[in-house]
C-alpha cells in the first residue's frame, strides 16, 4: 500500500523495531516483551526482598570484577522478546552509555518467579537466555521454593543445569563468581 502525499507509510516499518520502541515508550509503568506478549512488571515486597537479598550477597563480588548489578533492559534482537530481568550483572563500561544491552554481554542473569510469570521464568527464558548468549541464568522459584542454575549457553539450551536446589541447599555460582549463594533466607 503506497502513501499519499503527507500521509506516513507503514510498508518500511519493521515490527520489531516498532514493538520495542512503544514499549521502551510506555508511560508510567515497566513492561517486557515475552515471545510477543506485553508484559507488565508488578513485583510484590516478597519478591522484592528476595532479590534484595541476592543482590546484597552479590554486591562485593560484582565490584570486585568491575561489574554493575541492576535490573535494566536487556534486548534478544530479531526476535519478539525484550527483558528486564530481577538482576542483571553487567560490564560497567557497557553501562555507562548503553539504554540497552544484549544477554551475551552479562555475566549473571537472575529471575525470581512471581505468581503472574513463573511459568515464563521457568520455561522460556532458560531456552531464550541460553539462545541468545546469556553465560548464567539463575533462577530463583518462589512457587517449587528451588534454585536452579543454567550454564554454558548453546543454540539448543543449557548444556549444564544445577538444581533444582531446594532453598536453604546453598548453590556455587562458578567463575568468575566463586561464590557460595546462602538461600536460607528465601
Amino acid at each position: 500500500m503506497s502513501a499519499l502525499p503527507g500521509e506516513l507509510s507503514y510498508d518500511s516499518v519493521d515490527p520489531e523495531q516498532a514493538l520495542k520502541y512503544a514499549i521502551q515508550h510506555h508511560a508510567g509503568e515497566r513492561v517486557q516483551i515475552i515471545d510477543g506478549v506485553i508484559e507488565p512488571l508488578v513485583p510484590r515486597w516478597g519478591h522484592e526482598t528476595l532479590v534484595d537479598g541476592v543482590r546484597e550477597q552479590l554486591r562485593d563480588k560484582a565490584r570486585e570484577l568491575s561489574r554493575i548489578m541492576g535490573s535494566g533492559d536487556l534486548d534478544l534482537p530479531g526476535s519478539s522478546n525484550w527483558y528486564i530481568p530481577d538482576i542483571a550483572i553487567v560490564p560497567r563500561s557497557l553501562s555507562k552509555d548503553g539504554d540497552t544491552l544484549l544477554p551475551d554481554q552479562t555475566l549473571l542473569v537472575v529471575e525470581v518467579t512471581s505468581d503472574s510469570n513463573g511459568d515464563t521464568d521457568r520455561a522460556v527464558k532458560p531456552r531464550r537466555y541460553a539462545e541468545y548468549g546469556a553465560p548464567l541464568y539463575l533462577l530463583i522459584d518462589r512457587r517449587d521454593r528451588a534454585c536452579t542454575l543454567f550454564a554454558e549457553p548453546g543454540p539448543l539450551g543449557y548444556t549444564r543445569v544445577v538444581g533444582p536446589l531446594p532453598f536453604g541447599e546453598p548453590i556455587e555460582l562458578p567463575e568468575p563468581f566463586g561464590v557460595r549463594l546462602d538461600t536460607s533466607e528465601f
